[in-house]
């Protein structure tokens, strides 16, 4: 489309260089060596790590989720990846060594690291506990610019995520994983239970006092299935939306009250409730203006799927409710170790499908396949079971 990037063309190389610099190590990783479009390959390869300083934690990672995010990045669907690139930011892990002034975990804790790594710390956004819209820009998980001073080792270097064996990070962005939380399906947590408990926490859903809502969910994906059963936990009226009837007993078995296919313009308007907040979880192109009959007076269409393209809204129908589109991305430190705490206590989990790195290939097609991800599940790296296929190892 004009005026934005070709994405066959839009990407850029780093070169990984051959011997580490002093304050790194070398460690295992699965990565894509150079752009292939929508089929890209992941190979065994070596990447750098920091060594351990001050405050910072080194975890070997147990599970490492897949997120859409992850395919839209690899396949340069967001015009910046940088090749190789090693992506990943649902992290599971162990605590193998901290620093010595680490105070926030110690060795043998279950932790988990999410989308970013590092952040000003300065600025209103992170001084309210917002570090995903820090001001001067985050330091994303993988793909990210190291410039904050918290992440060590080669500064030309971008950052490389969980489909890995191991890591190091500030201990700021570490977090404990509670007990309850069965540790194979944590990961997921730390991207696709966020993205979903940030709105719903900042358009006041997650108030106990508060008057329960009526919640949309458009999308029952991997996403969207986390929204349904964070939204009932929390009391409110969930409404799922798909473009077709085939989803319905899913979503309705994740604990949705009405279900509404997005293809049925009749269907939508004779629903029997109207959404005071719509979370809508496509991260593809697709016409938003088939959601807003579904939206009460002053209701909200909050955007989270990880589409770069523009939307086209009549705005005449939002002028008629005083209805708004708004946007939402993943959640602070604070707010995502308050949703792992919700999610112990209620026993919300991801539907999750533990694979080998050998597979990642396979998962990504799931995802960005014509089907999509049809069976709303989270594909999970077993990191540890990986390690042990020698044929699958950096040489």
């Amino acid at each position: 489309m004009s005026g934005f990037p070709d994405p066959t063309t839009s990407w850029t190389t780093q070169t990984i260089p051959a011997e580490c610099q002093d304050d790194e190590y070398n460690e295992v990783s699965w990565g894509i060596a150079e752009y292939a479009g929508q089929t890209p390959k992941h190979v065994p390869m070596w990447i750098p790590r920091p060594k351990v300083t001050d405050f910072t934690v080194k975890y070997e990672l147990t599970y490492s989720g897949i997120c859409h995010s992850d395919c839209h990045m690899g396949t340069n669907d967001w015009y910046a990846c940088v090749y190789p690139c090693v992506v990943g930011h649902e992290h599971a892990g162990v605590v193998t060594e901290v620093g010595d002034k680490v105070t926030k975990v110690k060795v043998g804790d279950r932790v988990g690291v999410g989308c970013f790594i590092d952040s000003c710390l300065e600025c209103k956004m992170c001084n309210k506990g917002e570090e995903n819209y820090c001001e001067k820009g985050n330091t994303g998980t993988f793909n990210g610019s190291k410039t904050h001073g918290r992440v060590a080792g080669n500064q030309e270097l971008k950052t490389f995520g969980g489909y890995s064996a191991s890591n190091v990070v500030h201990e700021y962005f570490v977090m404990k994983i509670p007990d309850a939380i069965p540790f194979e399906k944590a990961a997921p947590l730390l991207c696709a239970a966020i993205t979903l408990y940030d709105p719903l926490k900042h358009w006041g859903a997650t108030k106990e006092d508060a008057d329960k809502m009526v919640i949309g969910v458009v999308g029952i994906g991997g996403l969207g299935t986390m929204g349904i059963k964070l939204a009932k936990a929390l009391g409110h009226t969930v409404v799922a939306v798909s473009r077709a009837m085939d989803k319905e007993s899913l979503a309705k078995e994740k604990g949705a009250d009405f279900y509404v296919a997005s293809s049925d313009s009749k269907a939508i308007k004779a629903c029997p409730v109207k959404c005071d907040l719509i979370l809508n979880t496509v991260g593809v192109k697709h016409d938003l203006n088939v959601y807003l009959p579904l939206l009460a007076q002053d209701g909200t269409l909050v955007q989270l799927g990880g589409n770069a393209g523009p939307q086209t809204v009549h705005q005449f129908g939002l002028m008629m409710k005083r209805q708004k589109i708004a946007g939402s991305m993943i959640g602070g430190i604070k707010a995502t170790e308050e949703c792992l705490e919700l999610c112990a206590k209620h026993g919300i989990y991801p539907d999750v499908q533990i694979i080998e790195a050998k597979e990642i290939d396979w998962a990504w097609q799931q995802l960005i396949g014509p089907a999509g991800n049809s069976d709303g599940v989270r594909y999970v790296i077993d990191i540890k079971k990986s390690l042990e296929n020698k044929e699958f190892l950096p040489k």
